[in-house]
């Protein structure tokens, strides 16, 4: 027996009260999605380019992390954005360790 959820209308799917709002944040999400897709671009790319620098470190015979750099990127993007933005670039950080 194959039972489908019924359909949801707009409104119900972005809980907007009118249909012209539910038009205008189904666009905004539509536009969302597609910053999150570039978003996750950039952050693979950027993980690439600290791979090399990891690779270029310990090839010369330095250590695969440079914590004095780790703190210049935790205090730009805290300067940018916030304490939420710490949080950001410990998360990149952490994603851009250890490739090598």
């Amino acid at each position: 027996m194959n039972i489908t959820a019924p359909t949801k209308t707009a409104a119900e799917r972005t809980g907007a009260h009118t249909d012209e709002a539910a038009s205008l944040i189904g666009d905004a999400r539509d536009r969302i999605d597609t910053l999150d897709d570039r978003i996750i671009g950039l952050v693979q790319e950027r993980m690439a380019v600290s791979a090399v620098i990891q690779e270029a470190r310990i090839t010369s015979g330095g250590r695969r992390v440079n914590l004095s750099r780790e703190m210049d990127v935790l205090s730009h993007y805290s300067h940018a954005l916030g304490r939420p933005g710490t949080a950001l670039a410990m998360t990149l950080l952490e994603l851009c360790r250890g490739r090598v």
